[in-house]
């Protein structure tokens, strides 16, 4: 029979103490099986406790190559810094800056190896198992960043990456058609197609593990009960992962950069809904988590 099975990943463990707690409640009273840890989040030493509580969620390391500020020394990495503010020693601030500079191959790859690789490594220092990886505002789907995260990742006996390329026909469903905001957010997604061959043979020459493909991107910020039920009332059949933003839109999360605030309460509702739980089991979609992923294949 046609198996469908999903993994529920929560981004941004470890931007701040409110949102450690919602993926936790996401966790423990809702769907979430997975969860992706920010090496430089300020709420970083309470995320890596409170995972390491939490036995049964899968923790891997939410990359930051944007936004943010590297582990490493700036004269280590200066190639992945904002080109106008090299005192400060921060990264782009937008994925657009980071994508150009990477299209036109000004990105140093053993830069973007070496940062994810002490990323990864602090979280280890942590006492975490780390299941898989993914990145911050997608920036693994540019081809010339994909290659030395992969090494990195490798390196640090990380198995798995979340493939963050969107289905593109089971995302035109009707609900879609009520959010013009959100067609111009799917149209974008389209044009991503091109690197998912690229994508795909870069996966495959590392030998590592990944899903189908993503939902959840395009709706990122606009999600509730009907859309989650309509997402999963399109998954095909095969591993999928589904992401999501769970958090508090407490005092905190004003101390961060951020475009999802109170999207990410609605998040947390979704999550933790009994609405949610019916419309996979109706659906007759199967949870899974990266770490159940990787032990699958360890074990054929």
């Amino acid at each position: 029979g046609s198996v469908r099975r999903l993994i529920i990943n929560a981004d941004d463990l470890g931007l701040t103490s409110g949102v450690n707690r919602a993926i936790l409640e996401a966790h423990q009273r809702g769907i979430v099986t997975s969860a992706t840890l920010m090496a430089g989040g300020r709420a970083f030493a309470e995320a890596a406790q409170m995972a390491q509580a939490a036995p049964d969620l899968s923790v891997g390391c939410h990359v930051v190559l944007v936004d943010g500020q590297p582990l490493l020394p700036p004269q280590q990495i200066p190639s992945l810094l904002a080109p106008d503010n090299h005192r400060e020693g921060q990264f782009r601030t937008s994925i657009g800056q980071l994508a150009a500079a990477a299209v036109r191959g000004r990105i140093a790859a053993s830069e973007v190896e070496a940062e994810a690789t002490a990323q990864m490594r602090k979280l280890q220092a942590s006492g975490l198992t780390l299941s898989h990886f993914d990145t911050h505002k997608h920036a693994h789907m540019f081809p010339s960043l994909l290659r030395p995260l992969l090494r990195a990742a490798r390196a640090c006996g990380v198995r798995a990456v979340r493939n963050p390329f969107a289905p593109v026909k089971p995302l035109a469903f009707a609900d879609l058609l009520r959010r013009p905001r959100l067609w111009k957010r799917y149209s974008e997604v389209r044009t991503l197609r091109l690197w998912l061959d690229s994508f795909r043979s870069a996966i495959a020459d590392e030998g590592m593990l990944t899903t189908e493909g993503t939902f959840g991107i395009v709706s990122t910020g606009a999600l509730d009960e009907p859309l989650f039920e309509a997402v999963i009332g399109c998954i095909p059949e095969g591993t999928w992962e589904f992401v999501c933003h769970p958090g508090y839109d407490d005092a905190d999360l004003y101390t961060v950069r951020t475009r999802l605030r109170r999207s990410r309460e609605q998040e947390l509702r979704v999550m933790t809904s009994p609405a949610a739980k019916e419309a996979l089991q109706r659906h007759g979609v199967e949870l899974t988590s990266w770490r159940q992923l990787v032990q699958e294949a360890v074990n054929n």
